[in-house]
């Protein structure tokens, strides 16, 4: 008994210097400064930290420095603006280290009493490259860390440390690594997505001009400017105006300098821009010439026109075209009326239009400062805003091929024909229809609109959403304007009646859609007991209407297509010239999981749908499952991954809102030459995407 339980002793105090050993490997493979904090100044707290990544042909060792900032304190960039000082470390008393590299994250503008400054809040992470002379020699970092922070009073604190360690005998730490990514997707880099980088010094009016071009386009950029030498240093730069014209940004400053009249010619420069969720820095030699003043781009009128085209080009998205067959039947109709009542009908159907747009904006605003999800087409979420869409199109679709009539009391008909023309609370609910059906679309132009709307004040956004109406109702407008148009047409005839069971046939099928979307709210057995109900009520009512033969020849055909194309799908799939392939294997939307796929020298395809979105089917039938792209997902070094907003998504709405998006479809393709992103245009082609996979990747240079 006595062996045993000296045994067990034993093997407890065994199992517990493994444990204390390991413990004292693991911890000797982090190489830290600890948490530096100045008693005297406790809202700030630092460390310097050591990944244990070597790079032997550089002979370089990364680490960072962590800064957390408590309440309203913030540090400073590099150039810390009109005030502040920027964050200094000196390490002149140490050993076998040859430079360190700063690497500085992109900063936050704070504008305090017309002050303003560039820095940093809360946390903050500079990654760090130490050059070392020897790998295999100690090194000795005695460093002194000078940190400015700032609320209302400034504190500039010293944070002296020191770290000793041979380079090759440094262990990589994964959370270290982990954090050091985190801070290095931060920073500004050298981007193969721009180029002709231009910066022209006009002396004679003191203005410096900025050239870009950036690979698909500018959205809504944003340049800091700064340099090393003393010139350069001791210059303010004054934006006045921004241009972009297609690829091409053009930037233009006034510059003045406490010293006097700066002489810019010859300088270095370094040129930061972010652009949405794109940031990157460039660097260029300041050159002599001329300067054009021309006037700034990215004013409202500029938004207000790409709302009123976005408007517009609605008309002929899918969602709107059965609601136009409608406002066809009315035009026709139209023989036999005033030019008077003619006018007013289109003038109440554009009405219909801007009463709706403007209650999606209240709605939206609403939603935004309540501080909820806003985006275009966001109602299309709600199972109950789907399910009415669906009763609306099936009863229009029902009445225009005849199926029903609402019969009213003699009384009623008598007082609405008292009233006039009593068909303009129908031409105006038409309007306020198709405004409805048509937010799953996105035309060209109106992803820009609506972003822009929905990023500014209440006013502006009331503008766009405005413009937006106008453009839609433009049409309408236009034969408002000149009735003769519509009295041009062919007069009523067969031809009507055919037009009139095409339509009626297209706004069932828009009906049926809409009832597949149900069954991302409903049990999809509910979903089948609705259409197969609703099928029965349309067999029943051609019966009473049109007689057995329509009746039988209808229900008959339906169910006969319906079957056959079943059978022979299933029969025929894999002998199809151009079969649908099955969807990529796509991963969760998740923004760690890109930046881990990034650092792991992966290339990451993002693709945010919904399934009520027209546009983004049409991306994905046209382009994404299509070669070469398709091909192109499936190889191992490329991560396609899914956002799904069909239904609310507090983590796909946040990544939209990161990347000034408030609606669908979006992609973006992130990689090793391009970790913080490449937007890619709302309509995809084939062209935009295997492009911005190759610059991403880093297998195409521009």
């Amino acid at each position: 008994m006595q062996n045993r339980h000296t045994t067990q002793r034993s093997l407890w105090l065994l199992g517990l210097l493994l444990f204390g050993f390991f413990s004292a490997v693991a911890q000797a493979s982090v190489v830290s400064s600890g948490w530096l904090q100045n008693l005297d100044h406790p809202p700030v707290k630092t460390q310097f930290v050591l990944t244990g990544q070597v790079d032997p042909q550089h002979q370089t060792v990364t680490g960072y420095l962590e800064v957390m900032l408590s309440g309203d304190w913030k540090t400073y960039w590099r150039s810390p603006g009109e005030g502040g000082v920027a964050p200094t470390i000196a390490w002149d008393n140490s050993s076998n280290i040859q430079n360190i590299d700063w690497h500085w994250p992109y900063p936050t503008r704070f504008d305090v009493l017309g002050v303003e400054t560039l820095g940093y809040k809360q946390r903050v992470i500079f990654p760090m490259t130490l050059y070392i002379e020897e790998l295999s020699q100690p090194v000795i970092l005695n460093a002194n860390l000078t940190l400015s922070s700032c609320t209302t009073i400034c504190v500039l604190t010293d944070y002296p440390f020191e770290l000793s360690f041979i380079p090759n005998e440094l262990q990589v730490n994964q959370d270290a690594m982990h954090v050091y990514a985190q801070g290095i997707s931060q920073v500004p880099q050298s981007s193969p997505l721009i180029g002709g980088v231009e910066a022209r010094w006009d002396v004679g009016q003191s203005k410096l001009q900025v050239v870009m071009d950036k690979q698909l386009g500018w959205q809504q950029p944003t340049i800091l400017l700064d340099g090393e030498s003393e010139t350069v240093v001791d210059s303010v730069f004054v934006q006045q105006n921004l241009v972009i014209d297609n690829d091409r940004l053009v930037a233009t400053y006034d510059v003045t300098s406490w010293l006097g009249s700066p002489q810019l010619s010859g300088e270095a420069l370094n040129i930061t821009v972010q652009d949405e969720n794109f940031i990157a820095e460039q660097s260029a030699t300041i050159t002599s010439g001329s300067v054009s003043t021309h006037s700034a781009s990215y004013s409202i009128a500029e938004m207000f026109l790409l709302a009123l085209i976005g408007g517009l080009l609605l008309n002929v998205m899918p969602c709107v075209l059965p609601v136009l067959g409608m406002k066809l039947s009315s035009v026709v109709g139209a023989h036999g009326l005033e030019k008077k009542q003619i006018r007013l009908q289109f003038l109440a159907s554009a009405s219909g239009i801007l009463f709706s747009f403007w209650l999606l904006a209240i709605f939206l605003l609403i939603l935004k400062l309540s501080g909820s999800a806003i985006g275009w087409g966001i109602q299309f979420q709600s199972g109950w805003f789907i399910g009415l869409m669906v009763l609306v199109t099936a009863l229009f679709g029902a009445n225009m091929l005849g199926l029903f009539e609402i019969r009213l009391s003699s009384k009623t008909t008598t007082w609405l024909g008292s009233q006039g023309d009593n068909s303009y609370r129908g031409h105006f609910t038409q309007g306020m229809f198709a405004t409805l059906l048509a937010t799953p679309c996105s035309a060209p132009f109106l992803g820009t609109a609506v972003a822009f709307a929905l990023a500014t004040n209440s006013m502006t956004m009331f503008a766009i959403f405005t413009a937006l109406a106008l453009g839609m109702a433009l049409p309408w407008i236009l034969v408002a304007l000149f009735p003769a148009m519509a009295l041009a047409l062919p007069k009523p005839g067969k031809w009507m009646s055919s037009i009139k069971l095409a339509f009626g046939a297209m706004m069932l099928l828009t009906s049926l859609w809409l009832l597949t979307l149900l069954s991302n709210h409903l049990p999809i057995f509910w979903v089948y007991v609705i259409g197969i109900l609703a099928f029965a009520w349309v067999v029943v009512r051609v019966l009473r209407v049109y007689g057995e033969k329509p009746a039988a020849l209808f229900g008959g055909s339906v169910i006969i297509l319906a079957s056959l194309g079943m059978i022979v799908g299933s029969m025929t799939a894999d002998r199809w010239a151009t079969p649908l392939p099955d969807d990529p294997d796509w991963e969760r939307l998740s923004v760690q999981s890109i930046e881990q796929h990034v650092y792991e020298g992966k290339t990451v395809f993002v693709n945010v749908t919904a399934d009520w979105c027209i546009t983004c089917k049409a991306n994905k039938i046209g382009v994404i499952l299509q070669d070469p792209v398709y091909s192109t997902l499936a190889q191992s070094d490329v991560v396609p991954m899914l956002g799904d907003w069909t239904t609310p998504s507090e983590s796909v709405t946040s990544y939209l809102r990161d990347n000034g998006r408030f609606g669908v479809p979006f992609n973006m393709v992130y990689g090793p030459a391009a970790p913080n992103g490449i937007p890619l245009p709302v309509i995809l082609t084939e062209e935009s995407v295997m492009q911005a996979i190759g610059l991403a990747s880093g297998r195409v240079q521009l």
